[in-house]
């Protein structure tokens, strides 16, 4: 179950991705950020209540907890590193840092994949570096560009990583993401209340109209990310965290899928072979 559960996150990350990206033409990222994660709390308090999540308080929400402050901090020093840099260089680093990590806490803690399997790791994650687009020249990359890359795929692999220690049953799963959410509404809402004092647009040019006629959009931005940590967690419960993490990282490919298919963007030459190489990682270790 491990391969449908991880690749079902990477699914799900992919199209909140692409609806986070449609979405940021149109409005302030902290806003979409802000807005779609208060629409996820709202749905995941309701589902606590209903299957009486709160039963499952104890210390090990402080996971939840880190991984609800690390996240936001992890996408604002992306962005940042997107506006500063070449975009070729930041995305499959900072897609790179959410495979290393869970996959060194799975070495760590003594996971040792088969023969087929590291090979399948190996071409997956060449395929998530190509199918995010890198930049084969150009300028070098400043220092500040890439520590704030480096700091931002630290991020999203230790979200990975505590998520999935957040919680070992269902309801308690269920709990886990809300407060997760939680902490990130607080952490987002405090950025954006930033960076308005500093004279930045909270609020897109139509206003709270564009808000609220984007409602739909961020609800499916917010409730996909959240259920994709969710099968993350389960991923990662159910089989090696190793296998779990690599497969879960796919997602730059289905976000590049999806701008194909709605956007009409051309896939360049290395970008499809990346999607060729990762759905070639992605059969070894299914199979192995």
């Amino acid at each position: 179950m491990t391969p449908v559960f991880a690749l079902a996150t990477s699914l799900m990350w992919g199209l909140a991705d692409f609806g986070g990206g449609l979405l940021t033409r149109r409005m302030p990222a902290l806003t979409v950020v802000l807005v779609s994660q208060l629409l996820a709390v709202g749905a995941l308090g309701a589902i606590v209540v209903a299957t009486g999540g709160w039963s499952e308080a104890g210390p090990q929400l402080w996971y939840a907890v880190a991984a609800g402050v690390v996240g936001p901090a992890a996408m604002l020093a992306f962005y940042k590193a997107l506006a500063l840099g070449p975009m070729g260089v930041v995305s499959p680093v900072g897609a790179l840092g959410s495979v290393a990590v869970p996959v060194g806490v799975g070495l760590v803690l003594g996971e040792r994949p088969g023969l087929l399997q590291v090979a399948g790791i190996a071409v997956a994650v060449a395929g998530v570096v190509l199918a995010s687009g890198p930049g084969l020249g150009g300028a070098p990359v400043q220092r500040q560009t890439l520590v704030l890359t480096l700091v931002a795929a630290f991020g999203f692999g230790s979200v990975m990583a505590l998520i999935a220690e957040a919680s070992h049953t269902t309801t308690g799963l269920f709990l886990a993401l809300f407060v997760q959410r939680v902490c990130n509404v607080v952490v987002g809402g405090g950025a954006l209340w930033a960076s308005a004092r500093r004279g930045a647009p909270a609020l897109p040019e139509g206003g709270w109209a564009t808000v609220r006629t984007s409602l739909p959009a961020l609800a499916f931005v917010g409730l996909a990310d959240v259920a994709a940590n969710g099968t993350y967690s389960v991923a990662a419960h159910h089989g090696p965290v190793t296998i779990a993490a690599v497969l879960a990282s796919l997602y730059p490919v289905v976000t590049a899928l999806a701008a194909r298919g709605v956007l009409s963007e051309r896939l360049r030459t290395v970008q499809a072979a990346g999607a060729g190489l990762a759905l070639v990682g992605t059969v070894l270790l299914a199979t192995g």
